[in-house]
């Protein structure tokens, strides 16, 4: 679980860097699509993050 994060963690922060372009472009789906990546995923991260803490306790 502890990759897993890491690499929704990454992805989350490439959809925040591409919301700003899309914004620059005008481009409304992909905007629509970003913004949710970066939602669900960094929501997902943070979630995990408070849950099991990081690293991650194991029991």
């Amino acid at each position: 679980m502890n990759l897993l994060m890491v690499i929704f963690a990454l992805i989350a922060i490439f959809a925040v860097v591409n919301i700003f372009q899309a914004i620059k472009e005008k481009n409304i789906l992909a905007l629509v699509f970003s913004l949710a990546t970066a939602a669900v995923l960094g929501w997902f991260v943070i979630m995990t993050i408070l849950h099991q803490g990081y690293p991650p306790k194991l029991h």
